[in-house]
């Protein structure tokens, strides 16, 4: 595993989402109660960034079509979404979030 630092844990509140750019690679980064998660930041029903998004109840709702994923797990809970966003691993680490991305 390469671990990777992406942002400090004080910049998120709790129903808060933010892009990450590592690499190549489009992620998002969640708070929600209190747990950090990463996944990719686009939609796969259509191209819209998760991280405009509203976060909720431990889920992502796209912007453009409502959408909704689940954060632990990636999986589409609601049309016009059919496949499960990719989710990565992520740990806290004193104030440090790191994804292995």
């Amino acid at each position: 595993m390469t671990w990777t630092r992406i942002a400090a844990a004080t910049q998120l509140q709790d129903d808060e989402v933010m892009s990450i750019a590592l690499g190549g690679a489009q992620l998002a980064l969640y708070r929600s109660a209190g747990e950090f998660h990463v996944t990719d930041n686009v939609c796969t029903h259509q191209y819209a960034l998760l991280s405009d998004g509203y976060v909720e109840d431990g889920c992502i709702e796209c912007p453009l079509h409502q959408a909704r994923f689940d954060l632990r797990t990636g999986v589409a809970l609601c049309a016009p979404a059919t496949q499960p966003i990719r989710v990565y691993p992520v740990r806290v680490e004193g104030d440090d979030v790191l994804v292995d991305a």
